[in-house]
């Protein structure tokens, strides 16, 4: 895998990207001033060296999708944080988790269906081994997002 810096026009095409995954290259390439040709010659290469490494849908607010997530802040046992994260990890509820700098030690992205599945998963979550404390931010609205 080459090591490659990323210049003014892979930055935008990846802007363009987060902001919508499905845009045709044809109008990736009207956006950058380049052919649909160049284009998928810059995603190829961005692929190949590993920048993008794949392609993801968000899911709107329907039934399917849960509708109360919360960024849960965890201290965890250093002797245990492996069988924290592998027991995080079995969790369907929770979507990623993430070693952060700080008062805490990780932090685990949870989406539940309704408030009272949101208590039920965090309840868990607080009794799962290796995990000493848990601190909890629900997410209210969401301003913007990029992929």
């Amino acid at each position: 895998m080459a090591k490659r810096n990323l210049d003014d026009t892979d930055r935008r095409l990846i802007s363009l990207l987060r902001a919508n995954a499905r845009m045709p290259t044809a109008a990736l390439g009207r956006h950058l001033g380049l052919s649909r040709s160049a284009v998928q010659e810059r995603l190829k290469r961005l692929e190949r060296d590993g920048v993008i490494t794949g392609y993801t849908i968000v899911l709107g607010e329907t039934a399917e999708h849960p509708g109360v997530s919360a960024h849960v802040l965890l201290t965890l046992d250093p002797k245990f944080q492996d069988r924290a994260m592998a027991a995080l990890k079995g969790l369907p509820e929770v979507s990623s988790c993430y070693t952060v700098s700080g008062v805490y030690d990780a932090v685990a992205m949870v989406r539940a269906s309704t408030s009272a599945h949101l208590d039920e998963v965090l309840t868990r979550i607080g009794r799962l081994p290796g995990i000493t404390r848990t601190t909890s931010a629900i997410l209210l609205s969401t301003m913007f997002e990029r992929g």
